[in-house]
């Protein structure tokens, strides 16, 4: 899947990209710094109804955000590893945990935690286009 989107139409992407990734919980976000990674999931986090102040996770490593779902109270986790070192790091913040209840999972700078992550997780790739867009790359 391929989604372009300027800042206006992120809304209308976020939408599509649910559509689209029906039944995936687990998100591996790649982009240069600046790319709108954090951008993209408060707007997924809008599209799935959470109500919570959703920012980056830079400093916290783990965001936690409720939504409802089919009458049911669901989580959405954010994780931002850009400054984990090592596998154990994040082990000790509790990533693991995170990829694997089977809630929503979206993880910023994945690499430290790659030999960790579900086999079914989605790579999504953020690219800066010139006319000031978004390139979105999903590959499952």
């Amino acid at each position: 899947m391929e989604l372009e989107f300027s800042l206006a139409e992120l809304p209308s992407a976020a939408a599509t990209f649910w559509k689209e990734m029906a039944g995936s919980t687990t998100f591996a976000l790649h982009g240069q710094m600046g790319a709108g990674k954090t951008t993209f999931v408060k707007a997924l986090c809008a599209a799935k109804g959470v109500k919570d102040t959703t920012g980056s996770p830079t400093f916290s490593i783990i965001n936690e955000y409720a939504y409802n779902e089919d009458g049911m109270q669901k989580s959405i986790f954010h994780l931002d590893l850009y400054r984990l070192k090592n596998e154990q790091e994040a082990m000790d913040a509790g990533v693991e945990d995170c990829l694997y209840q089977g809630a929503i999972c979206f993880v910023e700078w994945p690499g430290v935690v790659e030999d960790i992550m579900p086999l079914d997780t989605v790579t999504l790739t953020l690219e800066v286009l010139p006319n000031e867009k978004r390139l979105l790359r999903a590959q499952k």
